[in-house]
């Protein structure tokens, strides 16, 4: 089983715990992004205590769905990883502007933490460019 270019298919187990872990955030990402275009009343009021107009809630829906589908897309999921992890940096950013706990900090942390760590485990294109072992 082997997705896109890689040079050596990913153990079947390998590739399964990845696709977990990949759609764990990815069904949070779409959820959210989901919620935004539909902008039911708490997350209007979340976003506009976070500083943003209401304005922008509905481009936030469009731009956070399109970087999850690029991500969950095998081919192109790399890109939607480093789109994922700008878009999480943002939230990250944000919720130290306004003075957040650690949890609403740190969430996004774990999430792009979880993107990764899901794309590591299934994408042999990704562990060529991060070997975490010694070839010897």
């Amino acid at each position: 089983m082997t997705q896109g270019n890689q040079s050596a298919p990913v153990a079947k187990k390998q590739l399964w715990a990845g696709r977990i872990v990949s759609a764990l955030p990815a069904l949070f990402l779409l959820v959210d992004g989901g919620m935004k275009l539909v902008k039911p009343a708490p997350v209007v009021e979340a976003t506009v205590q976070l500083g943003y107009p209401e304005s922008v809630i509905f481009g936030l829906g469009i731009v956070l769905l399109a970087c999850t589908v690029v991500y969950l897309v095998p081919r192109t999921s790399i890109l939607g990883a480093i789109l994922l992890t700008g878009y999480l940096g943002g939230a990250v950013a944000t919720h130290v502007r306004v003075g957040d706990g650690l949890f609403p900090i740190f969430f996004p942390v774990i999430l792009g933490v979880l993107v990764w760590g899901g794309l590591f485990l299934r994408d042999n294109r990704l562990r060529a460019l991060l070997p975490w072992r010694s070839s010897a």
